[in-house]
Parts: C-alpha cells; sequence; structure tokens
C-alpha cells in the first residue's frame, strides 16, 4: 500500500451504527486466487451461539494491481469497504474482502472457497449475497449469472456500470477507458437468476460518463421484464453518495441496504 494514497480511499461511509467498532476482523490466507492472495472476515460482535452466519462479499472489479497504481492501495482498502464491511457485520452478517489480480476468475474461486470451507469459517455457505458499487458491479452481475442462483441469494448494487442492451456499448467504454472488469458483455438481462433479490440503488445526480445512461436502461428493462427489482432512487445525489453526501437520505439508503442483504439472507 503506498503512502500516498488517493483522498477518496481515505473517506469513511458517512453512517455509524451500534457495534460497528467491536466487530471482530480475522485474515485467512489462500482462498486459491493468485499466489498471496487473501481474505478478510469482519465478523459480528460474538453472541456465543456458535451457529452459522449468511457472508456478504464485497465484489472486486478491479485487478488490484492496477487499482493500486491508480489510487495507492488495494480496493480492500479504502476505508469506505473496511467501513460497509463493519457495517454488514454489526447486522449480523460476515462481511468478506479479498485481494485479487483476476476479478472474475478470483471472485468465483473465493466463492468456491466459502462454499467448501464455510463450516470452518462460520458461515453459511447456503446464504451468500454480494455488495458493489461503481465499476465492479458488472463483475458481480457476472458471478450472479455463473451462478444461477445456487447460493447466492440477494445482491445490492450502488452507483453501478450494469449491462449494455440492445447493442449499446456504454458499459464497454467504459471498462475499456477505466480498467474494470466487464464479463456481461454480450450478454442480456434474462441471464440474470430470478431467483437473487436484487437492490439497485441509483445516484440521480451520477456524473460518472455513460453510468446514469446504462443503468436507466437495465432498470427500464428490468420493469418490463417484470422483475422483482427493488430500487432506491436518489434524485441529486452523486456518484460515491454514502461517502460525499452527508445528508439523512444517505444515512436512509445505507440502511436499507443492510435491511435488504439481512432480510434476503436471513441474518
Amino acid at each position: 500500500m503506498s503512502e500516498r494514497r488517493h483522498e477518496m480511499t481515505t473517506k469513511p461511509v458517512l453512517l455509524r451504527r451500534p457495534g460497528m467498532e467491536a466487530v471482530e476482523v480475522r485474515e485467512r490466507p489462500g482462498y486459491g486466487g493468485p499466489e498471496g492472495s487473501g481474505l478478510h472476515l469482519y465478523l459480528p460482535p460474538s453472541e456465543g451461539t456458535g451457529a452459522l452466519r449468511p457472508a456478504v462479499v464485497f465484489v472486486s472489479g478491479y485487478p488490484d494491481p492496477g487499482f493500486e497504481a491508480m489510487l495507492g492501495c488495494r480496493l480492500e482498502q479504502m476505508q469506505c469497504y473496511v467501513d460497509w464491511a463493519r457495517l454488514v457485520a454489526s447486522a449480523g452478517m460476515i462481511g468478506v474482502t479479498y485481494a485479487n489480480r483476476e476479478p472474475v476468475a478470483d471472485l468465483r474461486a473465493l466463492l468456491g472457497h466459502l462454499r467448501e470451507h464455510g463450516l470452518a469459517l462460520g458461515i453459511d455457505a447456503t446464504r451468500l449475497g454480494l455488495w458493489a458499487a461503481s465499476g465492479n458491479v458488472p463483475t458481480a452481475l457476472g458471478a450472479l449469472m455463473e451462478d444461477g442462483g445456487a447460493s447466492l441469494r440477494a445482491a445490492a448494487l450502488l452507483y453501478g456500470y450494469t449491462l449494455d442492451l440492445d447493442g449499446d456499448s456504454t458499459v464497454a467504454q467504459a471498462a475499456a477507458q477505466v480498467g474494470f472488469a466487464n464479463p456481461t458483455a454480450g450478454r442480456g438481462l434474462d441471464e440474470l437468476p430470478r431467483s437473487v433479490s436484487l437492490m439497485v440503488v441509483r445516484a440521480g445526480g451520477d456524473a460518472t460518463p455513460g453510468l446514469d445512461h446504462a443503468l436507466l436502461r437495465f432498470l427500464a428493462a428490468a420493469e418490463a421484464q417484470g422483475r422483482e427489482l427493488v430500487r432506491i432512487d436518489l434524485p441529486d445525489a452523486p456518484h460515491a453518495f454514502d461517502l460525499l453526501d452527508d445528508r439523512p437520505s444517505t444515512g436512509e439508503a445505507i440502511e436499507a441496504v443492510l435491511q435488504h442483504l439481512g432480510t434476503h439472507l436471513g441474518a
């Protein structure tokens, strides 16, 4: 991690919850990804029950070396990822962050590791969810398509690039320019399993090139298909509103994300 981190990597999430500071963080080496890869588990304050917990994986769609070269740290080291993982743990779930070099393959390896070793990790591998934001969302959507609803039950997608639908190329262009993975290129909304409960949070004031255009098309297509999708619109909120927009609506949206994940993962 560089000593010259970009300012955005140090910004905290604009919500604090009881129990966040009591969260235990455990580092586990080697989940089957690149050499030296590891993961961090953010565990709810102990209740002494020993019961398995659902887990939320914080998806990384950028290769760590490239991301660190741009911003001075790995994605999982950003203060907002640490805070979100603590928020999830304060809501009774296990937050999972991880190192990666190949976003798609490494997320696949990580999910396989959680399914195989869930018991030892204290995780109920039949109750897994995904959290993704911004350019990490296409990697999450690709994992949902690949899983087919087998173990992934819920996902929260915040101010993210989504799918290129009906011949559009907005997401592909952004991926080529910024460097995030786009495993859903050429794939359609009908490949997303309906058994996964999706929440999409839209920041209506998002000025990221092409993002809102693609997101609105995605939401319109989901509505046209009659999909049960939970949508939160923050009409004038900026990209990364959870770090930048200190209004009551921000805290309400964050709480809604936690409630959505907790409800559908049985926390």
